[in-house]
């Protein structure tokens, strides 16, 4: 967590000269984030390096969720040469902390956060996003079996895995209806003061199904959900906006055998082995939505190549 070399100079320029660079967090890709301290006030500087990272996105996401009345972080300074953006500091109180050390803070802050997905999805998605395809359903699911399976020495069958999310997919393939976040969990965010839910991490959105980030906020993957707070964020949402119950089970699977593959991918390629502790919770989740009716043909491909002993029991001495 060196800072970039270029940081100093792009702080200075920006009215932030002399203020002391600490690291903040490093996180799955080459970003990295360092707050920026002077005196009484405080930023984060995000250090995308090109060409690994490109902020635009970033930038581009957190206009348009601002324009709607949304609480992405504001947007201080910017020097896209070297990928550094000074950004709003939200301070430390995460989600992820608040509930885990406050059990009775756990049902309203989940409400809070499904009730932000309810006002964004009233929203057709931002101006200018890729759509959430069978392209790119495949391109994702397509982890598991690239880095997965190798890792525990699965000869799987291929073409197969494909022809089976194929077909459980095609229902919902074609349905970018919403500002898919894809990230929306509870570390990505952040409890400000003033009483804001802010948003991180959201670089990567597409326009896609409502029901995508329903999982990625109530199957999360760095912290177990209990399936009685799930099931009520769901009828929650179901009250609000309506849901496809096999579009969730659905985008479950899809998630879950992606997140598979990137956390190997994580440990084999990019030697960051502290992954591998998330993926019994991770197959749990999978498991459970691979019992939905909508998944039978993928559900059939997993009982015919990935026997129990490569399943979660294959981590469950990592797991946190």
């Amino acid at each position: 967590m060196i800072p970039p070399a270029a940081a100093p100079a792009f702080l200075a320029a920006n009215g932030w000269a002399g203020a002391a660079i600490l690291p903040l967090a490093g996180d799955a890709s080459f970003r990295r984030y360092f707050r920026i301290v002077d005196g009484r006030r405080a930023a984060v500087l995000m250090d995308a390096p090109p060409p690994h990272e490109d902020p635009r996105p970033f930038l581009r996401v957190a206009a348009h969720l601002a324009a709607l009345g949304f609480a992405p972080p504001r947007i201080l300074a910017t020097d896209l040469d070297h990928g550094l953006v000074l950004i709003e500091d939200f301070g430390d109180a995460r989600m992820r902390e608040t509930v885990d050390a406050d059990a009775a803070a756990e049902r309203p802050v989940y409400a809070r956060a499904i009730d932000l997905l309810v006002d964004l999805h009233d929203h057709p998605p931002a101006p200018g996003l890729r759509r959430y395809d069978m392209a790119e359903y495949q391109r994702e699911a397509g982890l598991f079996t690239e880095w997965y399976a190798p890792a525990l020495d699965l000869a799987v069958d291929e073409a197969g895995y494909r022809a089976a999310w194929d077909e459980a997919l095609a229902p919902i393939a074609d349905a970018g209806t919403v500002t898919t976040l894809r990230d929306y969990h509870a570390e990505n965010i952040m409890l400000p003061d003033d009483g804001r839910l802010g948003l991180l991490d959201f670089q990567d959105a597409l326009a896609g199904h409502p029901a995508y980030d329903l999982v990625s906020l109530l199957q999360d993957a760095r912290r177990d959900v209990p399936v009685a707070i799930e099931a009520e964020m769901l009828a929650r949402y179901r009250a609000a906006r309506g849901l496809d119950e096999g579009a969730y089970a659905l985008l479950g699977a899809q998630r879950n055998a992606k997140i598979l593959g990137i956390f190997v991918r994580l440990w084999r390629r990019d030697g960051k082995p502290g992954y591998r502790r998330f993926c019994p919770r991770v197959w749990r989740y999978l498991e459970r939505d691979l019992a939905h009716p909508a998944l039978a043909a993928v559900a059939s491909w997993f009982d015919a190549n990935v026997p129990a002993a490569a399943r979660a029991a294959a981590w469950e001495e990592f797991a946190a």
